[in-house]
């Protein structure tokens, strides 16, 4: 029973941390990555797709992203779509390609980001320490129904808790390793 409590709330857990990695990819350091690009959809006969879906979007150098349509007629819907999104990013075709240079972060930016990112890191850690509360209340659930005795009990919330610290360290490492990257010139 409490290896089952244990095992969901480390999933759960796990879930967080993922979660927190989607974010950070959603803020942009002032290098290149195609998973910039990863929350943007383009109307595509109708229908948002990602923008993976209609294009191959890669790397041109340090500063740009290149973005390849499949079809032709995609480009303008695709560059519309970049500008809509909060990114602040302007795109400029040439033909076919698209390409999507990175304006230089400004100190200012820098840490508007890194206050951004401070944020997702601190839903994170709450959202960890929610699912610690929802382990423990099952095993004191577990206790008042005499299914596992005290002993039983405490050694579990032992066991949440270790998962619960492991967790907020990922998650705290994660976040160090955003704030380098972000102050990087």
């Amino acid at each position: 029973m409490i290896n089952e409590i244990t095992s969901d709330a480390e999933s759960r857990m796990q879930k967080s941390v993922e979660s927190l990695v989607e974010q950070f990819k959603k803020i942009r350091t002032g290098r290149a990555h195609p998973s910039l690009l990863d929350s943007i959809t383009v109307s595509y006969y109708g229908s948002d797709v990602p923008i993976q879906q209609v294009a191959n979007v890669s790397v041109e150098d340090a500063r740009t992203l290149t973005i390849i349509p499949w079809e032709r007629q995609v480009v303008s819907d695709i560059e519309k779509a970049i500008m809509k999104s909060d990114l602040g990013l302007n795109p400029s075709s040439a033909g076919d390609v698209i390409r999507v240079p990175m304006p230089p972060l400004t100190e200012e930016t820098r840490k508007g980001y890194i206050r951004q990112a401070r944020t997702e890191a601190e839903n994170a850690r709450v959202a960890i320490r929610n699912i610690r509360r929802d382990a423990n209340g099952d095993i004191k659930d577990l206790l008042k129904e005499k299914e596992i005795s005290e002993d039983d009990s405490r050694r579990g919330e032992d066991q949440v808790q270790k998962l619960t610290d492991k967790y907020v360290a990922e998650a705290d490492s994660l976040l160090a390793l955003k704030e380098k990257d972000l102050m990087e010139i």
